[in-house]
């Protein structure tokens, strides 16, 4: 629906977060609920729930200085290779995919982006998931039940 303004409250345990389209709409959420409950604000987002976030210019299809890409090929073959990507950096899905919708008609912020995503996955040799090459008989998840108090990545074992 182009137009509406969204709101997003995600909820866990004494923790809130407050998103959205619109930021009046959202410091006017904020202002409502700080008068009804007993509210602390800790500012813009860094960490929620273990998984840190950072602000970033959004891809925008109606910028009237971002051109259209004339080898389109190029920024085609690299969002494909980056979905292939996604099998083994799931993390990557969300940009990933949201590039693949401007691919009939891409554009240069649309390489940009993509490029910073290459760029971001050089700087980041070891978050993968492992799979290895040899025979495999039996799949082991390991999750960490506990990441607040222990960090560390979960893996998939073959063995």
């Amino acid at each position: 629906m182009i137009g509406v303004d969204l709101v997003i409250i995600l909820v866990y345990v004494d923790n809130l977060l407050v998103t959205g389209s619109n930021l009046l709409l959202i410091q006017q959420v904020r202002k409502d609920l700080q008068e009804k409950f007993k509210m602390k604000d800790l500012g813009e987002l860094k960490y929620f729930l273990g998984i840190e976030s950072s602000r970033f210019q959004e891809v925008k299809d109606n910028d009237s200085d971002d051109v259209q890409i004339e080898e389109k090929g190029n920024c085609q073959r690299l969002v494909g290779r980056l979905m292939h990507l996604t099998m083994t950096r799931p993390y990557i899905a969300f940009v990933v995919h949201v590039l693949s919708q401007y691919m009939h008609v891409p554009k240069a912020s649309h390489m940009e982006s993509a490029r910073r995503v290459v760029k971001y996955i050089k700087s980041t040799p070891g978050l993968g998931l492992f799979m290895p090459t040899g025979s495999c008989n039996q799949l082991i998840a390991s999750c960490d039940s506990d990441w607040g108090a222990y960090v560390e990545v979960s893996h998939w074992i073959c063995s």
